[in-house]
């Protein structure tokens, strides 16, 4: 099995929006040979996930636990195959950051856009991947080979919501944002896990 690789999700406290994705990712990736960590530009570092993103997380029966919020650091960057943070602010920071992780950095729906069509399997860049090659570097150069093909959301449609400190509806638009670009991102970090893909 062709391994997926590092995923770096990223939010601002790193304990409502990419904890959320995180464990999603987790749970939807499970049996994979990947590595899902998430990380904050402002971390309430070593804070647990906020009550309303577990409460989510609860429903759909994904792993809550053991967790502690962390401060983005350039470490986290370099080492990541597939950077993708909540909003475009957030995808700034981290390029400011680390400007070396410009090209593997997306927000979720712009990944999204860029690999829901996408025949990654039949791809010049899977072609050239040697077979120990991180899935999601594939990904990677394949969105970034559509990036005119489809033109970049406007922020308001691109960003997802923060709902700190806000209301449980808030939460549950956050999810709703999250879960309808995610059958796209974990389609395309899965397509490689075939080594004899079908047409």
């Amino acid at each position: 099995m062709r391994p997926i690789g590092n995923l770096l999700v990223i939010c601002t406290g790193n304990v409502c929006r990419s904890p959320y994705l995180e464990r999603r990712l987790r749970q939807l990736l499970s049996g994979q040979d990947v590595v899902v960590e998430s990380a904050g530009t402002r971390a309430l570092v070593g804070a647990d996930i906020e009550p309303g993103s577990v409460a989510l997380l609860d429903a759909v029966g994904a792993d809550t636990t053991g967790f502690a919020s962390r401060q983005l650091v350039p470490a986290m960057l370099d080492r990541a195959d597939l950077v993708i943070t909540a909003t475009q602010k957030h995808r700034a920071d981290a390029v400011a950051l680390h400007p070396r992780a410009l090209r593997k950095t997306f927000t979720l729906g712009e990944l999204a856009d860029l690999v829901h069509d996408a025949d990654l399997a039949g791809s010049p860049e899977a072609a050239q991947a040697g077979p120990d090659t991180p899935w999601a570097s594939v990904v990677v150069d394949v969105a970034r080979g559509r990036r005119g093909l489809h033109p970049a959301r406007a922020a308001a449609e691109s960003d997802i919501s923060d709902p700190y400190g806000r209301s449980s509806e808030a939460y549950h638009l956050m999810s709703t944002e999250i879960e309808s670009q995610l059958p796209s991102v974990v389609g395309a970090l899965t397509t490689g896990s075939d080594p004899h893909p079908g047409p």
